[in-house]
């Protein structure tokens, strides 16, 4: 699965319960390699999140991981708080916004 077809579903799970994202205004830059990786961005505000192809110009947060680590954690078989512990997920920027988002992931 390439990672375009991965934040399409990510993107579903945040249009199908909004709620998950209530009260969080951030720009979350997901930065993936291997092979199908590359650089997405997630706008979340107002209950709302849109994701974007490439780069953002300032990121509240960047999280940087294997691609097939982020598949994982996609299809709950990874979970973010574990896979930060053991170093499969590197974090740049706000620590506690990565905390927040997991419920994205649930």
């Amino acid at each position: 699965m390439e990672s375009k077809e991965l934040f399409e579903k990510l993107q579903q799970k945040i249009d199908s319960n909004p709620s998950k994202i209530e009260g969080l205004s951030a720009t979350i830059q997901f930065s993936l390699t291997g092979d199908g990786g590359g650089e997405y961005y997630a706008v979340i505000k107002d209950g709302a999140g849109r994701i974007n192809e490439g780069k953002s110009d300032n990121p509240d947060v960047t999280i940087f991981m294997d691609v097939e680590n982020f598949k994982d954690l996609v299809n709950k078989k990874l979970e973010p708080m574990g896979a930060f512990m053991s170093g499969k997920i590197r974090v740049q920027g706000d620590m506690s916004l990565m905390m927040k988002m997991q419920s994205l992931f649930n």
